[in-house]
């Protein structure tokens, strides 16, 4: 049963309850998350296409989705023998499968990478209305980057900062998803790889940071959960 107190936002007078240990069993960090998880974010987020690219070139379009659809099993079985949910690998997977499909069919590199394109634009779109729903989807990936307990995931503060960090996503992955579909509509295969590594890595990598400092900075100075947060 929730301590009543937690849920007026104060922190306790006496001996803290079991959500404090669990809470400061992992050190709160913002380089440590980043460098424990980022670079599998970017495997997952860019990896498939830089492989495809790199096949495409070299072997052709048959070759190239073989490639990107081999690294996203590759790595989504990674995560799975190391017993997390890997979702993120698994949602890219599903996303590189479509693509394989489609491009195998219209036998055409364009064809291949519209899915992505259209993925993006659907994942904007999903993570302002996770936000309308109030159930911001930012805090379910969150959850891939640091174990919060049940408490910690049903408080208000959770559902308050997490819906700031999903609006954030949303803004910019629409953005994002506008320029890569013109790129690919008007420009060629070349142009819209370099244009997707534009907007992907330094974009994506300072949203991420910017997200884990934010998400960081809020719970500490929450009035709710500050008290049970220790920074390192």
């Amino acid at each position: 049963m929730t301590d009543p107190r937690l849920e007026q936002g104060t922190a306790p007078t006496v001996s803290a309850p079991a959500v404090t240990d669990e809470l400061e069993r992992v050190k709160v960090s913002v380089r440590d998350i980043l460098v424990g998880s980022g670079p599998r974010f970017a495997r997952d987020a860019f990896g498939p296409v830089l492989v495809f690219y790199v096949g495409y070139k070299l072997g052709g379009l048959v070759i190239g989705i073989v490639a990107a659809t081999a690294v996203s099993l590759g790595a989504w079985q990674y995560e799975r023998r190391r017993e997390r949910s890997g979702l993120l690998a698994w949602l890219t997977l599903l996303i590189v499968i479509v693509q394989a499909l489609v491009g195998l069919v219209a036998n055409d590199a364009r064809a291949y990478l519209a899915p992505s394109v259209l993925a993006t634009l659907t994942w904007g779109l999903v993570f302002i209305g996770s936000v309308v729903i109030g159930r911001p989807l930012a805090g379910l990936f969150a959850g891939e980057m640091y174990p919060f307990p049940p408490e910690v995931r049903a408080s208000r503060t959770f559902r308050r900062v997490f819906s700031v960090v999903s609006l954030a996503w949303g803004t910019m992955l629409l953005l994002r998803s506008g320029v890569r579909l013109g790129t690919l509509t008007d420009s060629s295969i070349d142009a819209f790889v370099i244009v997707n590594a534009i907007t992907g890595i330094p974009l994506t990598a300072g949203m991420m940071t910017w997200s884990v400092w934010y998400a960081t900075r809020a719970f500490r100075r929450s009035e709710e959960w500050g008290w049970a947060l220790t920074a390192t």
